[in-house]
């Protein structure tokens, strides 16, 4: 009898052990389609339920690089999703609540979906893990009104994180105007009128610090759901400027496809991959993004994230497509 109480003590551990090792998966289809969308959504095993958030980026007025409606619908109607947005803290078309509602209505959302702007009035702060720079996550007070989210990003570069991808739209794409410009100062400043003032900007933070700033923010909202939250990467119109750039340059590497996962680390660690590993060729260069990332340290925040328990930068592909 105890022998086999031994047995089944050591059974137990070896299989705690396995789940403990276990790489996250990341899913992987060269399809970008409505109906693709679901196929992954469906990969990953955890459905979306109760009052579900779909975070988006609904784009700078002038830009024609975010995900379109009608490239998403399926997969907002098939979790009965609410698209949520947040202001930013650059002024343009999407920094005041008014004109941010105009350009959702110019960019066909909110004809299609229910459309939150969840810090139209106000934010709360949530809890935050590491403390290094940030004190607390500011977000729209919307926020607590949802049990789940669907992180839908879009992968590309970005002038400032050098890429964008699921740790943004997380971070920088939940937190609310004041929390944009905490994040983006390190937890200097959560005043959109000074915090970039020349003195500011002068004294800023250094990139690695914002970036470490960035991922603890997307923890915060991560931990804030329980893990109640999928990450969808889509690789596609791949500029190296950001959505929020209303006149961004002309995608130089062609289309790649879509990441889903559990885990934002590998998801966002996926995409770098396929994009540093990818032979470019004349009319499909990867160089331009490439030295975009590199030229503002992006893949630093794969590397913080991993550190501070987010996910894992190690992961098991699998194509959905074989």
């Amino acid at each position: 009898m105890l022998a086999m109480k031994k047995i089944m003590m050591i059974a137990v551990a070896l299989v705690m052990t396995m789940t403990v090792c276990a790489q996250p998966k990341v899913y992987f289809t060269k399809e970008i389609t409505p109906e693709s969308l679901v196929k992954i959504y469906k990969a990953l095993g955890v459905e979306a339920k109760g009052r579900v958030a779909v975070k988006i980026s609904t784009g700078e007025g002038g830009n024609n690089h975010y995900l379109k409606p009608t490239l998403i619908r399926n997969l907002v109607d098939e979790v009965n999703g609410t698209i949520v947005e947040c202001c930013t803290a650059y002024g343009g078309s999407r920094q005041d609540p008014k004109k941010h509602w105009e350009t959702i209505h110019e960019h066909g959302f909110d004809s299609i979906f229910a459309v939150d702007l969840m810090d139209e009035f106000g934010d709360i702060r949530i809890p935050i893990k590491d403390k290094k720079h940030l004190k607390y996550d500011i977000v729209g007070n919307h926020l607590p009104n949802y049990d789940f989210m669907i992180n839908l990003a879009h992968f590309k570069g970005h002038a400032m994180g050098g890429f964008g991808g699921v740790m943004k739209n997380a971070s920088i794409g939940v937190a609310s105007t004041a929390g944009k410009c905490y994040i983006h100062t390190a937890g200097k400043s959560a005043d959109p009128a000074t915090a970039w003032s020349k003195e500011n900007l002068a004294a800023g933070p250094t990139q690695d610090l914002f970036l470490e700033s960035m991922a603890a923010a997307a923890q915060a909202v991560h931990d804030y759901f329980g893990g109640q939250v999928i990450y969808i990467n889509v690789m596609n119109n791949m500029s190296v400027d950001c959505d929020c750039d209303g006149h961004p340059a002309k995608p130089e590497l062609k289309d790649m496809g879509i990441m889903a996962s559990l885990d934002p680390v590998a998801v966002d660690q996926a995409c770098l991959d396929k994009v540093f590993e990818y032979k470019g060729k004349p009319g499909d260069d990867n160089k331009p993004l490439i030295q975009r990332i590199n030229r503002q340290h992006g893949t630093y925040i794969t590397d913080y994230a991993e550190k501070i328990g987010l996910g894992s930068k190690k992961y098991e592909l699998i194509n959905i497509d074989k």
